[in-house]
């Protein structure tokens, strides 16, 4: 917990940090040992926390707050990452960190199976073996199939499922057995 590395960090005890902060010592207690959790306080205790640790109330809360982007953003990223890191360097870190089966178990799955189409699409390219510890994955689908925005946007103004149809056919292999459309991923900027 961060709390506690901080307190360590700054050689404070917990009863410093609560007269410091002018906290109930039970309060201070309770977050460091998680039975009240940061992201529970309210920003009148996060901002004597952080006051009295002397760091922003962000950093105190950055490591138990969750975001997810926008589905097209995260892909975009992930082109992004590819693009700068290099093929080989993309499937290592991303197998390194575990990021697919992080992400699956959040139950983020379109973004973890993304992850998995793209080491997958990435070793075939590179004529790598793939990594077996996602076996287990690699039949999983999503319920509905994820089609680009720009293909979303072209059916809308034509009134016609054509540009879905024709999508779904160019599809890179990988991905579109996990429901996801996909036929670019190297064409970023």
């Amino acid at each position: 917990m961060i709390i506690n590395k901080l307190l360590k960090q700054k050689n404070m005890t917990r009863y410093r940090l609560a007269k410091t902060a002018n906290l109930p010592q039970t309060t201070v207690i309770d977050i460091c040992s998680g039975k009240a959790k940061l992201e529970n306080c309210s920003s009148g205790t996060l901002y004597k926390l952080a006051k009295a640790l002397d760091v922003s109330m962000e950093s105190l809360i950055a490591d138990t707050m969750e975001y997810r982007a926008d589905f097209e953003i995260f892909k975009s990223n992930v082109c992004h990452f590819v693009k700068d890191m290099g093929d080989i360097d993309f499937i290592i870190d991303t197998l390194e960190t575990d990021k697919i089966r992080k992400l699956y178990q959040k139950k983020w799955y379109p973004e973890s199976l993304y992850l998995l189409a793209m080491v997958d699409y990435l070793s075939r390219e590179n004529d790598l073996p793939i990594c077996s510890n996602y076996n287990d994955l690699r039949n999983a689908q999503l319920q509905e199939i994820i089609y680009p925005a720009g293909v979303v946007v072209r059916c809308a103004a034509s009134g016609s499922e054509q540009p879905k149809q024709e999508s779904i056919k160019a599809a890179i292999p990988e991905f579109i057995r996990h429901n996801i459309v996909e036929a670019e991923v190297r064409n970023v900027y």
